[in-house]
């Protein structure tokens, strides 16, 4: 019993320390994720709102195209927004899915325009699917290494070899992202889907730039290479 009285309060205290301690090791990870949102936030240049809102308007479309075509085989559709702006990629078994998408998509609220590229056809093939993943992240750490292109504001995306850019920037700083991403080998096409703003001012709303830049290591299909970035009427 004696033993026992005396490591009570020993115990007692061991665990006070260690409550304290896993208190006070919390701290730094709470200021950790807030400096850190603090910076992805500073280097993109919409809003804080506008990338909440981007988020959000690919859950809902993601959300509610599952929903209609829960009973068709065959559907692939992923939702990429960007200031409002949705891009959407994937394969659709017919011409009517397709423009069923794009309607389900240009409903949601906060959303300015579609650009529907999704492809008519059997779903692409999960090899072809991890090889964009690995263009995606060259192109990405290619216009990280490259010079006087805002590489965090720029959304990189790739299907079948064809990379889709989309961001807020100046007509200076589009020409040489998509230089840059035409120059990564395995990239077929390079899609601007820019919104071009002034110079001096990265936060000025402008008319969405949508122009293609072939790639000199185009090796894709026809059809890949014909792809454009038209929005949904």
């Amino acid at each position: 019993m004696r033993h026992h009285a005396t490591s009570s309060p020993l115990l007692l205290a061991g665990l006070a320390l260690a409550a304290l301690t896993a208190l006070s090791g919390c701290a730094p990870l709470v200021v950790g994720g807030a400096a850190a949102t603090t910076a992805l936030v500073a280097s993109d240049r919409r809003t804080t709102g506008e990338q909440v809102e981007d988020q959000a308007i690919e859950m809902k479309i993601g959300s509610e195209t599952r929903r209609v075509f829960a009973n068709t085989p065959g559907v692939r559709i992923n939702a990429y927004s960007y200031g409002g702006q949705v891009l959407l990629l994937g394969d659709v078994p017919n011409e009517q899915d397709k423009q069923r998408a794009g309607q389900i998509a240009q409903g949601v609220d906060k959303v300015v325009r579609v650009v529907n590229e999704l492809r008519v056809g059997e779903i692409t093939p999960t090899s072809v699917r991890t090889n964009d993943t690995w263009l995606t992240s060259k192109v990405r750490t290619t216009l990280i290494n490259t010079k006087e292109v805002p590489s965090r504001t720029i959304n990189v995306t790739t299907e079948r070899g064809i990379v889709y850019l989309q961001g807020k920037v100046t007509e200076a700083e589009a020409a040489r992202a998509s230089i840059a991403a035409s120059g990564v080998s395995g990239v077929n096409k390079v899609v601007k889907l820019f919104e071009i703003v002034p110079p001096a001012s990265p936060q000025a709303p402008a008319p969405i730039e949508q122009r293609d830049t072939p790639s000199p290591n185009n090796t894709g299909t026809a059809a890949e290479s014909a792809a454009q970035a038209m929005p949904v009427q």
